[in-house]
């Protein structure tokens, strides 16, 4: 299997018009693509957040034939058996090249915002289970878990965007993700949109763009109410927040 990695001269980045970036988003490309095909998401981001920084890098590793495209590892022969252990992987040259990015712009890891499309979510919510507080945020569209971590972050709160009619990762797997999640006293939500499929649509990105705007991270409560333990005896005594179990952006 070739090594991957990632390819400079391919990568799209954006950054502020003036001044030194704010927040750093970080952008990778799902099976079979390229960080083009992320742009869409990319611009919305930028109009949103005008001071933030976008990258959206290019893997080496060509896709497998016969499809055009990169991806970040091969799904020829995968189970779910073998399916962790490829994207554990690339998990180590993954999190260098985030530092990398995050040393770069001078953005530290709260201000950063990790984000994936399909094979790319996998490997953006793998990182940031397995490197707690790496970034501060996920954004993970039609992407699930490899493997349930052991452990849910405390530092990085993580977002599920998904179609409701995808075919290729199932909603399902989104809603098993933020109930193990839920379970672990972790930070998550999720939004479903009913009648699309296995792509980053605009009503997800507005979803998105919802969630980075108004989610406050169950930390920042956390803090700010006196470092409260994981699961207060009463839950009303915590300010209202999103509730991650509706799928309602709202």
């Amino acid at each position: 299997m070739p090594l991957m990695a990632v390819v400079p001269d391919e990568s799209l980045t954006w950054l502020p018009g003036q001044g030194s970036p704010e927040q750093l988003v970080l952008l990778l490309h799902g099976w079979a693509s390229e960080p083009k095909a992320l742009a869409p998401l990319a611009l919305a981001l930028r109009e949103e957040f005008p001071q933030a920084a976008v990258v959206a890098p290019m893997s080496s590793i060509a896709a497998d034939m016969p499809r055009r495209g990169r991806q970040w590892y091969s799904i020829e022969g995968l189970t779910p058996a073998v399916w962790p252990e490829r994207v554990a992987g690339v998990l180590p040259m993954l999190h260098d090249w985030v530092r990398e990015q995050q040393q770069l712009h001078g953005v530290g890891p709260a201000a950063t915002a990790l984000g994936g499309f399909s094979q790319g979510a996998i490997l953006a919510l793998a990182l940031a289970t397995q490197h707690d507080g790496l970034c501060g945020r996920v954004l993970a569209f039609g992407g699930c878990f490899a493997r349930p971590p052991a452990a849910a972050p405390r530092h990085t709160t993580l977002h599920f965007f998904h179609g409701g009619a995808d075919d290729i990762i199932v909603a399902d797997r989104a809603r098993t993700a933020i109930a193990h999640l839920g379970a672990l006293q972790g930070d998550a939500t999720i939004d479903i949109a009913e009648g699309i499929g296995h792509e980053v649509h605009p009503a997800l990105i507005d979803c998105a763009l919802h969630r980075l705007r108004n989610h406050i991270p169950m930390r920042t409560w956390r803090e700010a109410l006196g470092a409260l333990p994981a699961r207060p005896v009463d839950d009303s005594a915590l300010p209202a927040r999103d509730d991650p179990a509706t799928g309602d952006p709202a």
